[in-house]
């Protein structure tokens, strides 16, 4: 038996969907389906049951066997205040399922995020040398950081996976409201209105809309997600971008080529609650990735957000996976 944490979530369907793909079913999803509407998600899907995160250590002790854990459960709203919330959902209960995993002898991956670079300041290497010295920039990323470094301090490297997520975008993260991909926003903006909005730059030696980011297609971090899975003896924690920053003009041209509808770009002022921590430049090293053995060409962003546009959100009577 699979266990997916945070299943019904974003990256955590994707996930469920390519294991069904693969042929695989017996997967348990641990998750809470509230009210943004994620159990949509699921609909199609093949696994054997759902369980809360509250309930999932006696269910762990009482069901059946485990051959691997994909922890992709948290709090993903980088805007959250509550850092003590933040902390026992996304750093304690990481730790709980690590320990688990590493006394049960289990394959365990889980996510963490580009976000624990902070301001890009030292770079974007995931060398373990590095870690101690980034510096988070809100709550959310402290979080992720914490778990990092706890799984560096405590040896856990050698058989467990950490995948630092860039900016990741595609199918299933509809219940992310604005926490959703500026590939989403961005096409339901032209859909009703025809123009994109995007933030204005606050920052000297950057043009509005010349914010770079690392963009990267769901469908890709699920092959990379699976590829850890497959590989027990690939440990560390990695970077899961493209390795290519793109910038926000470039990703609304891609939009508006994918509807096939003239450009049409507006810059408003980035929000004052997140002007502080806003990042202007992310870029994965690859480095570490290949050299676990990871080769598989990432999708371009051009053709990834064709495929996200036109298979998924242009008047497409089932937008999930």
């Amino acid at each position: 038996m699979l266990v997916v944490t945070g299943g019904a979530g974003f990256i955590g369907s994707a996930l469920v969907w390519a294991l069904n793909e693969r042929g695989r079913d017996d997967i348990l999803i641990v998750d809470d389906l509230g009210r943004q509407g994620k159990w949509k998600n699921l609909r199609g899907r093949r696994f054997l049951d759902i369980v809360s995160p509250d309930s999932l250590a006696l269910t762990l002790e009482l069901g059946a066997p485990v051959d691997g854990i994909l922890h992709m459960g948290a709090i993903t709203d980088t805007s959250e205040p509550d850092a003590d919330a933040l902390y026992q959902r996304n750093t304690v209960d990481t730790r709980r399922l690590a320990q688990w995993a590493l006394a049960n002898g289990v394959r365990f991956v889980y996510a963490s995020s580009a976000s624990v670079y902070g301001d890009g300041a030292l770079g974007f290497s995931d060398d373990d040398a590095l870690t101690p010295h980034l510096l988070p920039l809100n709550p959310y990323a402290f979080s992720k950081w914490l778990s990092d470094m706890e799984a560096i301090r405590e040896g856990w490297m050698d058989t467990v996976a950490g995948l630092r997520f860039f900016n990741v975008f595609g199918p299933n993260e509809y219940h992310k409201g604005r926490m959703a991909s500026v590939v989403w926003h961005a096409t339901r903006q032209i859909q009703g209105t025809g123009r994109i909005e995007l933030f204005q730059s606050h920052k000297e030696g950057y043009a509005d809309g010349e914010q770079r980011r690392d963009f990267v297609y769901v469908k890709d971090v699920c092959d990379i997600v699976l590829w850890f899975l497959d590989h027990p003896e690939v440990g560390g924690i990695y970077n899961v971008g493209t390795g290519r920053a793109r910038t926000f003009n470039d990703l609304a041209a891609a939009i508006f080529a994918a509807l096939g509808r003239p450009a049409n770009v507006t810059y408003i002022p980035t929000p004052e609650n997140i002007r502080a921590s806003y990042q202007y430049f992310t870029e994965a090293d690859l480095t570490r990735l290949r050299a676990a053995g990871y080769d598989t060409p990432f999708t371009p962003l051009e053709d990834a957000v064709r495929d996200y546009v036109t298979q998924y959100l242009a008047d497409v009577v089932n937008p999930y996976l």
